[in-house]
């Protein structure tokens, strides 16, 4: 006589087109990163060679970073979600002050908690400023040496931050079986 298990009950996370918008939005920034690292770092461009071809990858990738996002407010899921991230209510003040006192109280958050609504905010935000220095960089004619220049300057350091933080947006979740699990099927336990 066996023990008789109940079906785990799942809640629906993300769709199939909002996963494959965050795994195509990932592999290029992944490039953008590896390949900026390539320009910059003098012995990882020793190691790859080919700076032309490091060059192409790096503006191409940067330039088509925008279009999973794009392409993905056909979604009404997509664009459902986009409406979570931008509204921030009195929960989640509450949220980010225990997180930022590191409280053990219990933090309330609806689908997305504060910590997820300020990354999603800076990332999209930090995105189109690298797209734009990106350009003033690229098209070296459109613009006065003192525009590029300062483009140069923020385009640097802005992708070290987003290095900084994109080192934690990957980390965080290799703790989280269920955070992962998540975005690997879509769905998670309701806890």
């Amino acid at each position: 006589m066996g023990v008789e298990t109940s079906p785990r009950s799942e809640v629906a996370r993300f769709t199939p087109a909002q996963r494959w918008t965050h795994r195509l939005t990932a592999a290029l920034m992944g490039l953008c990163v590896a390949t900026a690292a390539c320009l910059y770092l003098p012995f990882l461009a020793e190691l790859v060679g080919r700076r032309a071809l490091v060059v192409t990858l790096h503006e191409w990738s940067g330039l088509l970073l925008p279009a999973p996002f794009l392409a993905a407010l056909a979604s009404r899921a997509f664009r459902g979600d986009l409406r979570l991230l931008n509204r921030f209510g009195p929960h989640d003040r509450v949220w980010l002050r225990s997180a930022l006192r590191r409280r053990a109280a219990p933090r309330p958050a609806g689908k997305f908690n504060a910590g997820q609504k300020v990354y999603a905010a800076w990332i999209g935000g930090a995105v189109l400023v690298m797209l734009g220095t990106g350009l003033l960089m690229w098209f070296t004619h459109v613009a006065p040496l003192a525009w590029r220049t300062g483009s140069t300057f923020v385009h640097d350091w802005l992708a070290l931050a987003m290095g900084v933080v994109l080192a934690g947006h990957v980390g965080k979740p290799l703790g989280d079986t269920e955070a992962r699990r998540g975005m690997r099927t879509g769905s998670v336990d309701p806890g």
